[in-house]
């Protein structure tokens, strides 16, 4: 007979650890002899099967609801199997491959909450194309849509785009980078506001930030928060004046991590201080800004 992990702790010989024990329930749920939303047995019955305290259980479990695959870890009632991540792409995207599945996830409910601190909006536009063009087909219908953008300020020395000689009195690389912000601006509102017509209350704000973002952050519905770093190369551009040698960012090929409340404790707490970090800034140190 082949003595197996639970054989020896039961056994006595020696007890698992709550990680031990954590991969033979992680193994369960793999191979379908716990499926999702079948609740486990209690924490006494866990503790008795595999002949440790009580408390190496509990580890065991919170180690499994951090890797998302149990939900409702209390000290109360069992808790159940997570149901399987069902939304979000399993590895990073491209923001312009990986932003517009989730946007138009996020216009399926009733009350649509969008949030979004980034350099332009040239990722949004794109993104945005799907589910508007199901609402005006009728396949979604929200009844209020809240669309709150961070844009850096025109009044600010951005750390990119810039020139790779350094500033002068007239910078076009800021010019050029002035004349993009506003116009993206302008087609999200007027796209957004289209919506009107459906008898969609629509709400879209900008703000100025302060600051250069070092990322891009897109927050859904409060339930899940996308991610991606701007990555700053060397670049030229060639306009009506000349060539632009500068230091700049492809926002639209950065890659976009997801992370969903309901993918566990680590992914449910980076969302809620997204959101708490998006909110302070909102409220305290932006100010308003006018597309012009």
């Amino acid at each position: 007979m082949v003595v197996t992990q639970e054989n020896v702790a039961v056994n006595g010989s020696r007890r698992l650890s709550p990680q031990e024990i954590a991969d033979v329930l992680r193994e369960r749920i793999r191979v379908g002899d716990l499926r999702a939303g079948d609740r486990l047995p209690t924490q006494a019955e866990l503790a008795d099967e595999f002949g440790v305290e009580r408390g190496a259980v509990r580890q065991a479990l919170r180690a499994l609801q951090d890797d998302g695959l149990l939900t409702d870890v209390t000290k109360g009632s069992p808790p159940r199997i997570a149901e399987p991540a069902s939304s979000g792409p399993e590895e990073p995207q491209p923001t312009m491959v990986g932003l517009a599945p989730r946007l138009t996830a996020a216009f399926s409910v009733p009350h649509v909450r969008i949030d979004a601190a980034c350099l332009t909006a040239e990722s949004l536009i794109p993104a945005l194309a799907e589910p508007l063009r199901l609402i005006h087909g009728g396949q979604l219908k929200p009844a209020r849509i809240d669309v709150r953008i961070l844009l850096p300020s025109r009044d600010i020395s951005l750390a990119f785009p810039v020139p790779v000689d350094g500033r002068g009195d007239d910078d076009p690389v800021h010019q050029r980078w002035l004349a993009m912000r506003n116009a993206q601006g302008h087609v999200l509102r007027h796209n957004l506001q289209t919506l009107r017509s459906h008898g969609i209350d629509v709400s879209i704000t900008f703000r100025a930030l302060p600051f250069t973002p070092p990322v891009k952050l897109y927050l859904l519905n409060g339930q899940e928060a996308l991610m991606a770093y701007y990555m700053v190369t060397r670049r030229e551009e060639s306009t009506d004046t000349g060539t632009l040698d500068m230091y700049d960012v492809l926002g639209t090929e950065s890659l976009l991590f997801s992370f969903e409340k309901a993918a566990g404790q680590r992914d449910a707490a980076f969302v809620e201080e997204s959101q708490k970090w998006f909110d302070a800034l909102w409220e305290t140190i932006t100010t308003d800004l006018t597309l012009s």
